[in-house]
């Protein structure tokens, strides 16, 4: 699969992450998750992003894939180790956050932590960033992050300390690219596309979608792009190519709980980056219907 820099990091990344929410919060056995990560690595995968407050997400795949370390690059997330919404956003919690997940996921270093869905007013104390900086200057992480959206993303990459940006970034969430990402850009960030394929909202009746999926399913019967009229391997190839046509965005995190998914995934980015016409299109299309209230979706 085709690499990319991760930006001033200089990190080799695959063009798909694997992104552990789902194997966590979905309570997905040891078995299988171990299947699936191992058949991800075997067939080229080598970034795997996670966060201390996805259930149990950091000890499964410490567990499943702590032997095979020095085959990929790993990332987690600190400030809500007791699980979300709660906040620990303390100097004192930050180190004790980051040693709890390098336990957990059976390593002694990590390749980037990342403040979780951060504000702009807790990141003004100076202590709590000067906690992340410690870190990666202890050797426990060698990269700094910032996973989130909106004003809140902008302040933390205005700030110029951090490494990389996690942003959501899909056909049905583009708020971003004007926002946030010529920033992010300009600092030679490592740009990390979350929800890429906006949860694949799609696919869903509206009697069986979620609360999570339906901010992305509501849009989406709003844009009425015509290749969701495809079948659904061509329509997930083409929301997945645009994400990575995005200028600056270097990887996209997708999570799975289905072992081989991943393979699926990587096949239908062999066709290249998104036509040029096919991906104005779907800007022109979002600049067209979309609402100022259609923010980046955390």
């Amino acid at each position: 699969m085709e690499k990319r820099r991760l930006g001033r990091t200089g990190l080799e990344v695959t063009l798909l992450g694997f992104g552990a929410s789902e194997i966590g919060y979905q309570n997905v056995a040891l078995p299988t998750v171990a299947r699936l990560l191992n058949s991800a690595l075997d067939a080229g995968l080598n970034l795997v992003d996670t966060a201390s407050c996805y259930a149990n997400s950091e000890e499964l795949i410490g567990a499943a894939i702590g032997g095979r370390r020095t085959e990929y690059y790993l990332m987690t997330k600190c400030g809500h180790s007791a699980g979300l919404p709660f906040l620990e956003w303390t100097p004192e919690v930050i180190p004790r956050s980051i040693e709890q997940s390098l336990h957990r996921l059976r390593t002694d270093y990590l390749d980037v932590v990342q403040f979780h869905s951060c504000d702009a007013g807790t990141m003004r104390n100076d202590d709590l960033i000067a906690a992340l900086v410690t870190a990666r200057d202890r050797g426990h992480t060698r990269f700094i992050g910032f996973s989130g959206d909106g004003e809140n993303a902008a302040y933390a990459v205005g700030l110029g300390i951090f490494d990389t940006l996690q942003i959501s970034i899909s056909v049905a969430d583009q708020e971003a690219l004007d926002s946030v990402l010529p920033l992010a850009i300009a600092h030679d960030m490592g740009i990390i596309a979350k929800r890429p394929l906006a949860n694949a909202a799609w696919i869903y009746s509206r009697s069986g979608i979620g609360s999570y999926e339906r901010p992305y399913w509501e849009r989406l019967r709003k844009l009425k792009y015509p290749f969701l009229r495809d079948e659904s391997p061509t329509a997930v190839g083409t929301a997945l190519r645009f994400t990575l046509s995005v200028p600056g965005v270097h990887t996209a995190i997708v999570g799975t709980t289905r072992p081989y998914r991943w393979e699926q995934n990587a096949a239908l980015l062999t066709a290249g980056r998104l036509p040029t016409a096919d991906f104005d299109a779907i800007r022109r299309r979002w600049r067209a219907v979309s609402r100022p209230d259609w923010s980046g979706q955390r």
